[in-house]
């Protein structure tokens, strides 16, 4: 089983019998205090999100395009220019990684919905539950006269955006692709919710652990590394994902990297070869040890395998700097020792 919020966004579908398949994880991946995602909603998930594939998902208001001052504009991740009041008062939010950006810039006030995996901070599980990302309940989500409904995902896209307008509910689509993606996020969804001094404060402060991260690895010998998002099925980080990006800001190499899609799933054949001398496990049900692919690989046999906790891993959102920190310190330790 998957973590329950891995943002999905993906990978392509191919006929031919490929190396790896297609299929990719999404947003409700987590990103483990801990429940999660069966594997079948993983999926469906992931193969939504092929919707998103080549959208740029950095967003930025656009007031010059508005002519209602009692409004603003934003250009979400579907390209769409979404109308939005000046002062948002309610909102929803339909995946984990968004609820915990709302509550990173100080809006959590305002948050009057979101799903049963929204389970950070603690003051999450208190909000009234609209259902999943899934299979969310249209008519709880109206009944609370939200401003606008984040979301981060494609599945029903269309017939979610339709339903919603019909009642004049705005729908914000978020989908980061690169940590610098995600950090854009968090600042455009503090500008939002009115509270962009604290988004810009709260960003600020990760981009100095970030750049700390990356003092601390420089010079040091770049690890081969492998992800391991699911044991059986193999699915780990592709061309697409984010994660690579993280693995490259902790003192990593993906050797995966290359490979199409987000959250490609790789046969046996092809994880045999790749022989990486470090493996992350995206701790999660189901996920804590290597694929037997691997039972061979130097980082088996030098003891180099790391769970980390995977909603730090698997949700776009503050906390994937946390992730990052976790890997740096697994891959170099010798660089986090108190001098």
């Amino acid at each position: 089983m998957f973590a329950k919020n891995i943002v999905g966004r993906h990978g392509s579908d191919r006929k031919e019998p490929p190396l790896f398949s297609s299929s990719v994880l999404t947003l409700e991946r987590g990103m483990m205090q801990v429940r999660f995602f069966e594997f079948r909603k993983f999926v469906v998930l992931a193969l939504a999100f092929v919707f998103f594939t080549g959208v740029s998902c950095s967003s930025s208001p656009v007031s010059n395009q508005n002519a209602n001052p009692d409004t603003r504009v934003f250009k979400d991740a579907l390209g769409r220019d979404v109308s939005l009041p000046r002062d948002v008062k309610r909102v929803v939010s339909l995946a984990p990684n968004l609820t915990e950006m709302i509550y990173a810039v100080g809006g959590g006030e305002k948050l009057v919905g979101d799903t049963t995996y929204c389970d950070f901070p603690e003051a999450a599980k208190s909000v009234q539950k609209i259902g999943d990302t899934m299979s969310p309940n249209m008519e709880a989500i109206i009944a609370l006269h939200p401003d606008v409904v984040f979301v981060s995902t494609a599945s029903q896209i269309e017939a979610f955006m339709r339903t919603l307008a019909e009642r004049n509910i705005a729908v914000y689509v978020v989908d980061a692709k690169s940590v610098e993606e995600v950090l854009a996020s968090i600042q455009t969804i503090g500008d939002i919710l009115g509270t962009k001094a604290e988004a810009d404060k709260t960003v600020a402060a990760l981009r100095e652990r970030l750049d700390a991260v990356r003092a601390q690895v420089r010079g040091k010998a770049v690890r081969r590394v492998f992800v391991q998002i699911s044991k059986e099925p193999l699915f780990t980080a592709g061309r697409n994902a984010y994660l690579n990006e993280a693995v490259q800001i902790a003192g990593g190499e993906s050797v995966t990297r290359d490979v199409p899609g987000a959250y490609p799933k790789l046969s046996r054949e092809t994880a045999l070869k790749l022989d990486p001398d470090a493996i992350i496990i995206s701790d999660n049900e189901g996920n804590h040890e290597p694929n037997s692919a691997f039972a061979k690989s130097a980082a088996v046999k030098n003891g180099q395998v790391f769970r980390v906790n995977a909603d730090l891993l698997s949700r776009p959102g503050p906390r994937i700097v946390d992730g990052i920190e976790a890997v740096a310190r697994d891959l170099h330790p010798e660089a986090f020792k108190e001098k």
